[in-house]
């Protein structure tokens, strides 16, 4: 029985070590930012700007509008959780090739940005330049695209704004979802600071959905985003499950790049 009660007590000691471990390190698990020097300077082959947005928190955020001469329209891309704009900018080529004006931003604590991270302040900044869009921009020109960690912001915007079609790639139905599959036995409900219930907030869009998804993804299973998907029933989304796909690869695919010209072409 002592025996016993040592082994309970161990492993009552050993939970409470993971989940105070977990909720100091939760944004070194969740957040992968890469800096850059200020005086960084970006090339790409196709036009753009470099501008910063000053947010009422003292917090500065790093942006690159990338724009053609006669675009079919804009597109705010939210980027997923690692690296920075030098990465992200060239990710974004593809969009830029199929005729549209974007936008990325590096969020705080990525690449130039800098400020305080907080849950809120991600989703503020977001519609921040949502806004900072909409004043060069017709609304029914701005598609959002969010990618992984991105598609929180993404959801958030469509909540919050007549957005005309919302992009999720590899999307999850709450990072809170995710994190209960990789953490099953701690009540993580209870610490993690970053919940993003990307389901709560696509239930106030009315935006037209493509959700792409991997069916090979370990970091966020597709079983997450299907989840997502029956949460949505009753809107219209459309759901493109990409055979062999993995996290950080999709755009390899025929089917996803397919997929993604027929959704941008401009309608006859």
């Amino acid at each position: 029985m002592r025996s016993l009660k040592k082994v309970s007590l161990g492993l009552i000691i050993l939970l409470l070590i993971s989940v105070t471990m977990l909720y100091f390190l939760q944004e070194n698990l969740i957040f992968l930012p890469e800096r850059l020097p200020e005086d960084y300077r970006y090339t790409f082959e196709v036009p753009f700007e470099e501008f910063y947005l000053d947010r009422p928190d003292g917090a500065t955020l790093n942006a690159l509008h990338f724009k053609k001469e006669d675009p079919t329209g804009v597109i705010l891309y939210f980027h997923g959780n690692a690296g920075n704009l030098a990465r992200w900018g060239e990710v974004v080529q593809e969009l830029v090739n199929l005729n549209y004006d974007v936008l990325v931003m590096d969020y705080r604590t990525y690449g130039k940005s800098r400020g305080k991270l907080s849950e809120q302040a991600l989703l503020e900044d977001a519609q921040a330049f949502y806004e900072h869009l909409v004043r060069s921009y017709q609304a029914e020109n701005i598609v959002v695209y969010g990618r992984s960690l991105g598609t929180a912001m993404a959801s958030y915007v469509a909540s919050h704004n007549q957005v005309p079609l919302l992009i999720l790639e590899t999307p999850f139905y709450s990072l809170l979802d995710v994190a209960k599959g990789r953490f099953p036995i701690l009540p993580v409900e209870n610490f993690i600071k970053y919940p993003f219930r990307n389901h709560e907030f696509l239930r106030h869009t009315h935006a037209q959905i493509v959700i792409f998804h991997g069916d090979q993804d370990e970091v966020v299973p597709i079983s997450s985003s299907l989840k997502l998907l029956r949460s949505l029933e009753g809107k219209p989304v459309e759901f493109i499950e990409i055979e062999g796909g993995e996290h950080n690869n999709l755009n390899t695919f025929e089917t996803y790049r397919r997929a993604l010209r027929l959704i941008l072409q401009p309608s006859s």
